[in-house]
């Protein structure tokens, strides 16, 4: 029993130990991150978020500037690339139906 305790013990030290190295002696920095630095995958779900309130607000101005904060390309051009990349994953028929919808515009 003794050298389970001494096993645990070692644990939570060991655990405590990393939790002050990476929040105290060399935590993480982030400097000047903008969205276009996002994974295609997250760049994908921005297009879905965008076209489900365009969904509900209509307007395709304020949809557009929503996409330019992730690409400098054409707003309709992020929107066939999110398309193809999300038919690649399990996206939903209505989600893709909603970013199919946004692209036509």
């Amino acid at each position: 029993m003794g050298r389970w305790i001494r096993f645990f013990i070692a644990v939570m030290i060991g655990a405590a130990a990393a939790m002050f190295y990476g929040w105290k002696v060399n935590p993480v920095r982030y400097a000047e991150t903008t969205p276009d630095t996002l994974r295609v995958d997250f760049k994908t779900d921005y297009v879905l978020m965008v076209a489900e309130v365009y969904h509900i607000e209509k307007d395709p101005n304020l949809a557009a500037r929503r996409l330019a904060l992730i690409s400098t390309e054409i707003p309709s051009d992020v929107v066939v690339k999110a398309i193809k990349e999300a038919e690649k994953t399990p996206y939903s028929s209505t989600d893709l139906g909603l970013m199919q919808t946004w692209g036509r515009l």
